[in-house]
């Protein structure tokens, strides 16, 4: 059996830092190649190899790929949704483009697997608002999530057509302390530590009952790692599994940060990215996954809260 030899590109990203760290201890550090078109991020210095790799460009991903003979791609480069909308030309071409990039190569290549993460901006308005089901009405108004649909029947087409061995799951809102987060509409649940940290009070982007679904970064790793690790003949969705921890508000975890933090305040100033949050279910039912692939959470929002003010206060 052919060892695994892993590229993670996007590795200097929110998800990236944190999964490579993983992966490398799983792995070892020289079987887990980083790459990035940013500096290498300091957390991930010394741990194992970086190469400078514009996923865009298909020809010198190509050659890096057949250089560091490389098994297994883990694809998290993207522009995410609030980011996104300042420039939608530019995020779908890069969304797409990247994929189809790392799906062209894994055909001809035999690469073992690919991950590519979807998101929970697949779903709109039309969408159920309460346990979003795996199956339902997906009709994204964001050039994210319009991105991360096609994007999962181009997964979906690659497995079926071409046996390319292509797993995802959509996100909920990430939240973690290591890694600075890329822009998305859920960014206010990691600002809000921050700002209970340093200035004990939060002006917050969403209005305060605005429940969107969430997941703490090392529950995110593991369900990534426990996907790409499980059986082939386990995974029975190649589109993208819906995945879930969490759901709740700003004003629910402004309220669980007082209960460490007494003299915590939050406002409220509501901007573009609430009609986004609007758009988007308030929790996701993740059975399939559950069933499937055997995914549980670890972190709900009491002890998700405890963890990231006990490690931001350490840094």
């Amino acid at each position: 059996m052919k060892k695994e030899k892993i590229l993670v590109i996007g590795a200097s990203g929110q998800i990236g830092v944190e999964l490579t760290l993983a992966l490398r201890k799983i792995y070892g550090g020289a079987q887990v190649v980083a790459s990035d078109l940013r500096e290498e991020n300091e957390l991930l210095k010394g741990t194992g190899p970086y190469v400078s790799i514009d996923v865009m460009n298909k020809e010198m991903l190509h050659v890096q790929i057949l250089r560091q003979n490389i098994t297994q791609v883990y694809l998290l480069a993207a522009m995410l949704s609030a980011t996104g909308e300042k420039n939608p030309p530019l995020a779908w071409n890069l969304n797409m483009q990247s994929l189809l990039n790392v799906l062209d190569i894994a055909k001809e290549e035999q690469l073992t697997k690919v991950y590519w993460p979807s998101s929970i901006a697949v779903f709109g308005p039309t969408s159920p608002k309460l346990d979003c089901p795996q199956q339902t009405i997906i009709e994204p108004t964001t050039v994210y999530g319009i991105s991360k649909y096609a994007g999962e029947f181009w997964c979906n087409y690659f497995f079926h057509r071409y046996g390319v061995d292509v797993r995802s799951m959509r996100y909920p809102g990430l939240i973690s302390y290591k890694s600075s987060p890329g822009g998305g509409t859920t960014d206010y649940a990691i600002d809000i530590f921050l700002a209970a940290r340093d200035k004990k009070n939060y002006n917050c982007f969403l209005e305060e009952n605005t429940r969107l679904p969430m997941m703490y970064m090392p529950d995110a790793i593991r369900a990534t790692i426990e996907l790409m690790e499980a059986p082939a003949e386990k995974i029975k969705v190649r589109t993208s599994y819906n995945l879930a921890a969490m759901s709740f508000s700003p004003l629910e975890i402004a309220d669980e940060i007082k209960k460490h933090l007494p003299g915590f305040t939050i406002s409220y100033q509501p901007d573009s990215r609430q009609d986004i949050a609007n758009s988007w279910p308030q929790s996701i039912d993740d059975s399939s996954a559950r069933a499937e692939w055997g995914w549980k959470h670890e972190y709900d929002l009491p002890k998700m809260t405890q963890d990231m003010l006990l490690n931001l206060n350490a840094l």
